[in-house]
């Protein structure tokens, strides 16, 4: 198994910007496409356990709170296991607080692309 092939980490970091870049401007809609559409896919918040990409969707459209909108990303390890599968972890901050918030996101390949199959962000 390759790991860390420099093409699939590359293609995974350009989703993982273009994911970033829409939670920056609150783009619920494309927040959605990436994540797989499967009663499967899960995500942990901050404060909420999310199960289904429906739960997921119904979730940022009834009580969504955006991210900061200084946001910045202070550390990032992607790491991908063959051509299909990778995960990206961050560690994340703003400027008027000093709590470092973590995000990890687990994504796979599907036949109609990459997909967000997990993801967990806490801010301790």
């Amino acid at each position: 198994m390759d790991i860390n092939k420099a093409a699939v980490v590359a293609e995974i970091d350009r989703l993982f910007d273009d994911y970033e870049a829409a939670l920056l401007r609150n783009d619920l809609a494309a927040l959605d496409r990436y994540f797989w559409e499967s009663p499967a896919t899960v995500r942990y918040g901050v404060v909420e356990n999310l199960y289904g990409a429906a739960d997921i969707r119904a979730h940022r459209q009834r009580q969504w709170t955006p991210v900061h909108p200084e946001r910045r990303i202070t550390r990032r390890v992607t790491t991908t296991f063959g051509a299909d599968m990778g995960t990206v972890s961050i560690e994340f901050s703003a400027p008027d607080t000093p709590r470092i918030g973590r995000q990890m996101q687990t994504w796979v390949r599907f036949p109609e692309g990459w997909r967000i199959v997990a993801a967990h962000v806490s801010i301790p």
